[in-house]
């Protein structure tokens, strides 16, 4: 049996429902469910309900062989795990936003993001000072009331940062729904896991057939 780290969040129900199109129903799973352990009706693959922020610690570790999650979740992690599928669900960018006038070529910046990993990272590329404050959630917040110069965080629409007064002042990585593999797993469940992986990409041209036809 093959196990699948399954991201909680947005994405949860078109990845379901691309499991579906590739062959595995699991005819107990729904959202709001407490169970955090689901089998496909074949028995195949066990699948493991879990936070987003986990399921990169989860395959690493080989507690699941394979894992979806969002790319921006693999970066702050910095898992040790093969990414092998892009499935093209839950498209955003990571970006760093600020007040308009906000100039980024300063030798140190207040930087606050709920991807602090992700955040030191650029910033020491440029080669930036930066003072990274981890924040969990509504960081918009940060520029406006003087408690950072700029945020790190992921955008779909911009519209939360238009109606904050805010804007993107560079565009740093297109984020995505990924499916990755621990290492060790790859290489002793080789058959398994790469006729599961068939079945998902063939279920992705799938959908982008039928897409271009409508």
């Amino acid at each position: 049996m093959i196990t699948l780290a399954l991201a909680k969040g947005r994405t949860v129900n078109g990845t379901i429902q691309l499991l579906q199109k590739a062959g595995y129903y699991f005819e107990d799973f729904h959202e709001s469910s407490r169970k955090l352990v689901f089998y496909d009706s074949t028995e195949q693959i066990q699948l493991i309900f879990v936070k987003a922020v986990d399921v990169p610690t989860y395959v690493e570790k080989g507690a699941a062989d394979l894992g979806i999650v969002g790319k921006d979740n693999i970066l702050e992690t910095a898992a040790d795990v093969y990414e092998m599928l892009d499935l093209m669900e839950g498209k955003c960018q990571f970006v760093i936003a600020g007040k308009e006038r906000q100039v980024l070529e300063k030798k140190r910046l207040v930087v606050a993001s709920k991807y602090p990993h992700i955040a030191e990272a650029h910033f020491s590329k440029m080669g930036i000072q930066a003072e990274i404050i981890k924040l969990n959630g509504s960081v918009e917040l940060a520029p406006l009331i003087g408690m950072a110069d700029v945020i790190v965080d992921i955008v779909e629409t911009g519209r939360t940062l238009k109606e904050n007064g805010l804007i993107v002042l560079e565009e740093l990585e297109e984020i995505s729904t990924r499916l990755i593999t621990n290492k060790a797993s790859f290489a002793t469940k080789t058959t398994k896991i790469t006729a599961f992986i068939r079945q998902i990409q063939d279920a992705l041209e799938d959908q982008d057939e039928n897409f271009i036809s409508k």
